[in-house]
């Protein structure tokens, strides 16, 4: 894993989010590709380059990782009950024939985590049948969001990845309504689902109705927030949130209590600190004493009593990369914005400032309809085995604890209690991971520092795009070399009228030339 920087400097302001200057932890995700801007000659022409990359764009795009998470969120192509591609990486995962219509998987480790996902098999009868995608008429003047997500919300996938270049997620979304799945996407899609398989097997458990299904999903955090208080660490973490008027839905990849680089978070609050007249915000511990309250505890009592308000929960994504080198560069912008984004929306769950009534209109989910019986029972059934292994708490001090909250209303209640329990804080030091996609191993990591007000403006910016109140965005021409792997750059508009503006501009400058040597 890359070294981290030994210390933390003047301010940085820039989109990248951070309110110090991480300059030396400056690194491009594999949002994109394995290209190094800084490479490129900085004294070339605008008009030679575009050129250059007219004539030397490939066919086929190096997607951006941030797609992977796309799958990891899930889709709801049928507009009423979730189904999610995958089984061992999301809680809900698409149906197969060879499960009958009406099972779920339930996932749990071997200690506490217990977990579901959604069946392989046909959808519950209640659901809306799928059907293919209608062609869309080229001159459709609608909003991307009335569009492309009428039926269900945006992921943070759709947030995130017009980062990378506007233009090419409006034409995927044009062309293909999403990302078509590529080989470097399947090989990162392996690994999230290796390393969440570290601690999870899959039980079948019975669903009814899309109320079910989404109780299910709530489950499914309820016994990730539960890890993570009893073991330290959670994988695939589901989380909401309300972002500008918009329900929005994503993944976390890990959640941990260990700061995977204190040196950082300690000159972190130092500059902090001096800012503010160089002292501690009230009642709140030095980095020293956080981490000696943090530290693992013998007992049982892993996760009974009060929330541990010295606790503080680090956010972590990762990033599978084609080439074994840690990224650089301004590709690290929608990674950056990515995980201020999950900051943002768990920080929320844990404040419960989430409203469950705009969530469950958007799913189209009845908050008090009753769950399934068999739901119920199969699903509930399994808090016996967390008391059995010595983990339950008093919450849990029940055979069938799922009975005690037969609704979604009441179910969520039960998370958002969860949340406030394993979460007390939230660290501003966000962490990308890097991973070979061929073998999975650890190439290196990079941080950032949660700055709120570039996560807001970045994302008012984006919900004006999906609400139509402003056309999609090229990028910008220092960042022109990720039109050599883009699937559209042939097609582009953006890349079409640079071309011309540079043309023209050459074509001034030359003229002006021609003038004053006459």
């Amino acid at each position: 894993m890359a070294d981290a920087p030994a210390a933390v400097g003047k301010e940085a302001h820039s989109d990248y989010g951070s309110e110090v200057d991480l300059v030396s932890l400056r690194t491009a995700s594999d949002y994109g590709s394995d290209i190094d801007p800084d490479d490129l000659d900085e004294t070339t022409l605008v008009g030679d380059l575009l050129a250059h990359l007219a004539a030397t764009a490939p066919k086929t795009a190096i997607y951006p990782s941030v797609e992977i998470q796309g799958a990891l969120e899930g889709r709801d192509e049928g507009g009423t009950v979730q189904s999610p591609p995958h089984q061992a990486l999301l809680r809900c995962a698409r149906s197969s024939p060879l499960r009958s219509s009406t099972a779920v998987e339930f996932e749990y480790d071997s200690l506490s985590r217990r977990a579901f996902s959604v069946p392989r098999g046909e959808p519950p009868k209640e659901s809306i049948e799928r059907v293919e995608r209608p062609q869309l008429p080229e001159n459709d003047t609608r909003a991307p969001l009335e569009r492309f997500r009428s039926r269900r919300p945006l992921s943070v996938t759709d947030l995130i990845s017009p980062a990378w270049c506007e233009l090419q997620y409006w034409y995927t979304l044009t062309k293909f309504g999403r990302k078509p799945p590529t080989q470097a996407m399947k090989a990162g899609t392996k690994i999230h689902q290796t390393l969440e398989e570290e601690v999870h097997t899959v039980v079948p458990v019975q669903v009814q109705t899309k109320e079910d299904r989404f109780g299910l999903r709530i489950w499914n955090i309820v016994q990730g927030l539960r890890t993570l208080r009893a073991m330290g660490q959670t994988r695939e973490l589901e989380i909401w949130g309300v972002v500008e008027g918009q329900v929005v839905n994503g993944v976390i990849d890990e959640l941990s209590f260990t700061c995977s680089d204190p040196e950082l978070e300690e000159q972190l609050e130092i500059s902090k600190a001096a800012k503010r007249g160089g002292t501690l915000p009230l009642g709140q511990l030095s980095v020293e004493q956080a981490f000696a309250k943090a530290a693992p505890t013998s007992g049982d009592d892993g996760w009974i009593g009060s929330p541990e308000p010295d606790r503080r929960v680090y956010i972590t994504d990762v990033k599978t990369r084609g080439h074994r080198s840690v990224p650089k560069g301004v590709s690290l912008r929608p990674t950056w914005m990515q995980l201020m984004l999950y900051r943002k929306l768990l920080e929320s769950l844990s404040l419960n400032t989430v409203d469950a009534e705009t969530v469950f209109a958007r799913y189209n989910v009845t908050p008090l309809q009753p769950f399934s019986e068999i739901f119920m029972l199969e699903a509930g059934a399994i808090a016996q085995d967390a008391l059995q292994s010595g983990l339950g708490s008093p919450a849990t001090q029940s055979s069938n604890e799922l009975r005690l909250y037969p609704n979604l209303l009441s179910l969520w209640s039960l998370m958002i209690s969860e949340f406030q329990q394993a979460i007390p804080s939230v660290s501003d030091i966000l962490r990308a991971e890097f991973r070979f996609s061929k073998t999975g191993e650890v190439i290196g990591s990079d941080y950032t520092v949660f700055n709120p007000d570039a996560i807001d403006a970045y994302s008012r910016d984006e919900i004006s795009w999906w609400k139509g109140r402003r056309n999609a965005k090229g990028v910008e021409v220092e960042e022109a070399f990720k039109c050599r792997i883009c699937d559209f750059a042939e097609e582009c508009t953006w890349r079409k009228t640079k071309i011309e503006e540079a043309t023209e501009k050459h074509r001034l400058k030359r003229g002006a030339r021609e003038k004053s040597a006459v």
